[in-house]
């Protein structure tokens, strides 16, 4: 994949609209929501399981973040699956806090397990506790925040990508995406973004979008959050300002800013 075909991906989303069906968690429901409208995407948080049958027919993508978990959500969450499975549509997971609680790592390997078009995107601490033993790493986290640099958890994405036959998109510093035939590394984004509640989260409903759409690497979000956090923290005194001004930046975001500003990297 190169950069033209990133271009090509975002203006498929900006122009299919894509509806991306998200079982996410309280305290990003608006943040997330905001930067899918903002990218050109169309969102909408469903959590009944009276309703994700018919949902999941006409979404594009579904996308379930575990960030709020408790067990009445898990059984949804896995219903959901079922029925994107059905209608043969992509799944991305979010493990939000992977590793910090039994019930997360365990939660996750079920969603993960139980999706046939999956997407994995976590930080490097949740991917590294999402592969477990079977990756042959020890992952350190603190809740959801990572302690791990994005290339410690390069041999687990890589194992997830063969176990579960997915992609994985490790975010940090340096968004590392892990597919069965490719890695790509991307250098955009900026330190200020990590202060901002939920922007991982961001990531994986954009994630959605793109996969909604046929581009099922989660390669094209990064590429394009990252830039577009890049401008907008070049913009902002702070995380709040940065919050206001990356919803600006995803929707003014266009393909010759795009190809001018990404760093990408294919070792």
């Amino acid at each position: 994949m190169n950069t033209q075909t990133i271009v090509t991906a975002l203006s498929a989303v900006r122009e299919q609209k894509p509806l991306v069906l998200n079982i996410t968690n309280y305290v990003v429901m608006n943040n997330t929501a905001n930067g899918l409208l903002a990218m050109g995407a169309s969102p909408i948080m469903a959590h009944s399981r009276a309703e994700l049958a018919e949902m999941m027919a006409f979404s594009g993508a579904l996308v379930i973040n575990i960030g709020t978990l408790d067990s009445v959500w898990i059984e949804r969450m896995m219903f959901a699956v079922e029925q994107a499975n059905q209608h043969g549509k992509p799944v991305v997971l979010d493990p939000v806090g992977c590793g910090a609680s039994s019930l997360r790592t365990e939660t996750s390997r079920r969603i993960a397990e139980a999706a046939e078009q999956l997407i994995i995107r976590g930080n490097a601490s949740e991917i590294i506790a999402l592969a477990g033993t079977g990756a042959n790493a020890e992952a350190n986290s603190k809740g959801v925040d990572a302690l791990d640099a994005s290339e410690a958890a390069v041999e687990a994405a890589r194992y997830l990508v063969r176990y579960y036959r997915c992609s994985v998109v490790i975010s940090g510093k340096i968004d590392i995406i892990v597919t069965d035939n490719s890695e790509f590394r991307l250098h955009n984004g900026h330190s200020m973004m990590p202060f901002v509640t939920g922007m991982g989260c961001t990531l994986s409903a954009l994630t959605g979008a793109f996969a909604a759409v046929g581009e099922t690497t989660g390669l094209a979000a990064a590429a394009v959050l990252g830039v577009a956090g890049e401008i907008a923290a070049e913009q902002s005194q702070g995380p709040g300002s940065l919050q206001l001004n990356l919803l600006d930046a995803l929707y003014r975001l266009d393909a010759e800013t795009l190809m001018q500003r990404l760093r990408m990297e294919q070792p």
